[in-house]
């Protein structure tokens, strides 16, 4: 039996009572954009200050209003009936993330050459629920008292985070690779969740295959990581199989989460991109889309089973 086969087994035999939610799809409408009255103009050195045991970053005068409601309409968070199923299956899957990125003792790892600290959420091919996986899982560990997360939008080719989120004309990601003098905590926006920050795709680039494969990119996530050492650095890329840089990509993140479609994903598909993501990250894979018997009005089950799987254990099995 396969590494795949090892690993969607135990996600299928783990007891998969997960919630019912919104199959995802792509934005229709972007959030509207609400920002708070904007604050008195502060030096950048003063943009960072302690909040309880997380860091604040980020310009409070352009702090992002979370529409929820939006999220759900766009098919990226479920219905309010099912959010406390899903919330606890998501707390199931953020465990061993932050057991990898801080270990038993919670002590943040470094900042350096893929830290686990940083998190890549991918697919091996479209429609697998990537960002809808991405972005409940930046919710839910911006739950963490000690831990903030920074949702960052790489999918430049379908830029769902920019979208959903209303942000998809503010600079990010590509102006900071195309530009080593924008300071990344200048593009990052704080949200009105407490411990969520936001980094757009930014504008659009006819290089943006490039800049996302350049050596820039693991600067910015170094970068990033550095803005809180209790963070999570948490990436929407594209899928695996779809685009050149999803390789180049995996090879600068600690930790990558593989979404599988349950019923629609190829085995072949999965093994191809656990492949392309070689032994370098630690790789975890997530059961996405299972039907239940229970399912009604056209929504599907989020599974997780026991959450992170570390595929080379796995294959020890």
């Amino acid at each position: 039996m396969s590494i795949v086969e090892r690993a969607l087994k135990r996600l299928q035999q783990s007891g998969q009572t997960a919630a019912q939610a919104a199959r995802p799809t792509t934005p229709t409408a972007p959030a509207d954009r609400k920002a708070r009255p904007a604050a008195p103009a502060v030096p950048p050195a003063a943009q960072s200050r302690e909040v309880g045991s997380r860091r604040q970053f980020g310009d409070p005068a352009k702090t992002l209003h979370v529409d929820f409601d939006q999220l759900r309409r766009a098919g990226l968070m479920p219905p309010e009936h099912q959010q406390r199923e899903l919330s606890h299956q998501y707390r199931t899957l953020k465990r061993p993330i932050l057991r990898n990125a801080f270990g038993a003792d919670g002590s943040p790892a470094d900042t350096g050459r893929n830290s686990p600290r940083t998190l890549m959420v991918t697919s091996a091919l479209p429609g697998e629920g990537k960002t809808f996986t991405a972005i409940n899982l930046a919710l839910s560990l911006a739950l963490e008292k000690d831990h903030s997360v920074i949702l960052v939008d790489g999918d430049a080719p379908k830029p769902h985070v920019s979208q959903a989120f209303g942000i998809g004309g503010e600079p990010g990601l590509l102006d900071l690779l195309g530009n080593a003098d924008l300071q990344v905590e200048s593009v990052v926006l704080p949200t009105d969740v407490r411990g969520l920050f936001l980094l757009p795709i930014g504008r659009r680039s006819e290089a943006a295959t490039e800049l996302l494969a350049s050596a820039r990119m693991r600067q910015v996530i170094e970068e990033l990581g550095r803005l809180d050492v209790n963070g999570i650095v948490l990436l929407d890329s594209p899928p695996m199989l779809l685009t050149s840089e999803a390789q180049v990509l995996a090879s600068l993140f600690g930790q990558v989460v593989l979404v599988v479609g349950a019923g629609s994903t190829p085995q072949q598909a999965v093994t191809d991109a656990l492949g392309i993501i070689g032994e370098g990250p630690q790789v975890g894979l997530v059961l996405n889309q299972a039907l239940h018997d229970n399912n009604v009005g056209g929504y599907y089950g989020y599974g997780y089973g026991d959450g992170f799987l570390d595929t080379t254990q796995t294959d020890k099995q």
